[in-house]
């Protein structure tokens, strides 16, 4: 057995604060860049990028070019987490930083389509594909890095600090577009969209300095050290973990709440119903600060009773919860708008958010856990990221256009719930035992 008591081979020690801190603020960075894309899809992009075609095209268009980067993501988790699981979290996490800040500036810089015709949608896919990739291993790496620096009986909590970082992005992100959005419609559409395209070089400046100096982790420095870190990782995941792989992709299909909520609805309540676009940014802002506080809570829950209870009341909650949401919408019920947004976005979908980034984690072991979490993750994303366009495609007309919208994200959402619940329980199992088969582990395990 390989020794790990020299200096030159010492482990790292955990530094749990220090690693969800890091995570939190790279992934405010990270998805700041990712949601003003959302954004501006919603506002802008159909009219800058499609002004030739029908406006509900146009539409459906710019939320296709949302969708594209859950294309690349499959492909950016399988390259991205070879890297992370052969050679380390620490890199991925640097390289992916790096190329979202490069490729959301870069969109801010584009010319329109009025400028310089098709060429203009072309590139603003490429770009989108790029941001794609680098989303692809950011979660899965930030959420790993935590998972491995945590105590075993605070994993969730501090692994939820790597979504709470994601709901700070968003808030930057909407809190930037609200003064943006207030601008004449002229102006927004000549300059004023990419204002928070080109802040993003201030924010992932941030975000690069905080992660330097954060270690590696103690679980992937000792396989490391003692030379047995996987040559391939994806092929031994898919031979001994491929039943989780598939268990996460179906429960993250969950997201398809999120980007529903944060996307779709922004889009369908400002052009369809003709809600001011600051009342709906607005109500977004406030949903997400609300998920600040109930994320950790969600997660502290879950390292007592169990990670499978709290996501499924999430995913089911959602899932009903839509409905009421988005009559609310369709009657301009502005109170009630704000009432259900913060109780479907901000507490309920909480709970499943909160708790997976420890969930899908512990469904692995060190090997191969940032492969497996972003593989199975990024598939599942891919609905979610297609769930805009998928919308605006089967949206209906007349008053109650909106049904169809409500089903196909309860099904989503069901799908996820049960997905969960097939898994095995995992809050009390030891980190050297994650991912290890058990006589007690479901049948389809």
């Amino acid at each position: 057995m390989t020794s790990l008591s020299s200096s030159s081979t010492a482990q790292p020690v955990r530094s749990p604060r220090k690693a969800a801190i890091a995570s939190w603020i790279g992934s405010a960075v990270e998805y700041y860049d990712f949601f003003i894309y959302g954004t501006a899809a919603a506002l802008v992009f159909g009219k800058i990028f499609f002004p030739s075609i029908d406006p509900q095209l146009a539409t459906v268009a710019a939320f296709a070019t949302f969708g594209v980067a859950y294309i690349a993501r499959p492909f950016g988790a399988v390259i991205l987490g070879h890297v992370g699981d052969k050679f380390g979290r620490k890199k991925v996490l640097t390289f992916t930083l790096l190329l979202m800040g490069i490729s959301t500036f870069l969109v801010g810089a584009l010319p329109t389509y009025d400028q310089i015709g098709i060429a203009s949608p072309i590139m603003l896919v490429i770009l989108r594909l790029l941001q794609g990739i680098s989303a692809s291993g950011e979660q899965a790496g930030a959420n790993s890095m935590t998972l491995e620096h945590a105590p075993d009986n605070k994993r969730a909590f501090f692994t939820s600090f790597t979504l709470s970082g994601t709901q700070a992005g968003l808030i930057l992100a909407t809190l930037v577009f609200i003064p943006v959005s207030a601008l004449p419609e002229a102006d927004l559409l000549a300059w004023g969209w990419r204002i928070p395209f080109f802040l993003s070089a201030v924010v992932v400046a941030v975000g690069v300095w905080v992660r330097r100096t954060l270690p590696e982790t103690p679980a992937f420095a000792a396989e490391e050290n003692a030379h047995a870190t996987p040559k391939l990782p994806i092929v031994e995941l898919f031979a001994s973990h491929w039943p989780d792989v598939l268990r996460v992709v179906f429960a993250a299909l969950v997201s398809v709440v999120s980007t529903i909520f944060s996307v779709f609805t922004l889009s369908y309540a400002v052009n369809t119903v003709h809600i001011p676009r600051a009342t709906m940014l607005t109500v977004l802002v406030l949903a997400n600060l609300v998920a600040l506080g109930a994320i950790p809570l969600w997660a502290m829950l879950s390292d007592r009773i169990g990670r499978r209870p709290v996501f499924v009341l999430g995913a089911l909650g959602s899932a009903a919860l839509i409905w009421p949401y988005m009559w609310a919408l369709s009657t301009a019920n502005i109170p009630m708008i704000f009432a259900l947004g913060l109780l479907l976005s901000g507490v309920v979908y909480s709970a499943a958010n909160g708790v997976w980034p420890a969930f899908y984690g512990e469904m692995f072991s060190t090997r191969v856990r940032l492969s497996g979490m972003a593989i199975g993750t990024q598939l599942g994303f891919a609905l979610g990221g297609f769930a805009p366009a998928i919308s605006a495609a089967v949206m209906g007309p007349g008053p109650n256009g909106w049904m169809p919208v409500a089903a196909f994200t309860t099904a989503a959402a069901v799908v996820s719930a049960l997905a969960a619940w097939s898994a095995r329980e995992t809050s009390n199992v030891p980190m050297e035992m994650l991912g290890q088969r058990t006589p007690s582990s479901p049948a389809f395990a």
